[in-house]
């Protein structure tokens, strides 16, 4: 009997963009959080609202595919700490932050 796992899953958070993405079409958000154990990056608009949450991977890794703009990037970790960074996104490129908590 085999076990098939269902629902929507995010894709694998690593340092290096997932093979097929094509940058002249994407705005792309990533970073590497520091000093954190189990955290949340959250993305969040120009106005501030809600777009997006991802878990920030064991390696501290996180990516969005976003709109390009400016954009808040919010990381959560335990304890309550939060760190907010506010990050340009343009059409092409990469966006790479890093945030220590």
């Amino acid at each position: 009997m085999s076990v098939v796992s269902q629902g929507c899953a995010a894709p694998e958070q690593t340092a290096s963009l997932p093979a097929g993405i094509d940058l002249s079409t994407q705005a792309v958000i990533q970073g590497v959080v520091t000093g954190a154990g189990t955290a949340y990056a959250r993305l969040l608009d120009e106005s501030g609202e809600f777009t997006g949450e991802v878990v920030v991977s064991d390696e501290g890794i996180f990516r969005f595919f976003a709109a390009p703009g400016e954009w808040t990037v919010r990381i959560i970790a335990g304890g309550g700490v939060t760190r907010d960074v506010q990050v340009s996104a343009r059409l092409g490129e990469v966006s790479q932050l890093a945030v220590a908590v």
